[in-house]
């Protein structure tokens, strides 16, 4: 089995806008977008290294999706280099909630919002066996 076994799902109201974002502040990759109706997204893949995420537009359910309102949501997501990732973030806007630190059990991290206000802590923390 190659890829990440769990893949976390957020719903934007506006998921055009936040995949741009995720791209351009947090260097996530677009894997795959299906657009909906409307200027909406039906579904799209982000990758980042191994891991991805599943971002589409909210909906009441009138689309044939599950009806689900957007986050919030909070996330890690591991990097190598967490100041040249804060440095990307912050010259992409990104609302800075923590800046980077030393953690206790390793690593170090800091978190940001996205602007729908999900938090993204960035961190080169990595658990053991991963």
């Amino acid at each position: 089995m190659s890829g990440a076994s769990v893949i976390a799902t957020l719903r934007y109201r506006d998921a055009v806008a936040a995949i741009r974002f995720l791209r351009d502040a947090f260097g996530f990759r677009e894997l795959l977008v299906v657009p909906g109706a409307d200027e909406t997204v039906a579904h799209a893949e982000l990758t980042h290294g191994s891991g991805m995420v599943m971002v589409s537009s909210i909906t009441d359910g009138g689309d044939g999706r599950t009806p689900f309102e957007a986050g919030p949501a909070w996330l890690y997501v591991i990097v190598d280099d967490v100041q040249a990732h804060y440095d990307r973030a912050v010259a992409g806007g990104a609302e800075i909630v923590s800046e980077p630190k030393k953690e206790e059990y390793g690593g170090s991290s800091y978190t940001a919002a996205d602007p729908e206000g999900n938090q993204w802590t960035f961190g080169s923390y990595r658990p053991e066996g991963w």
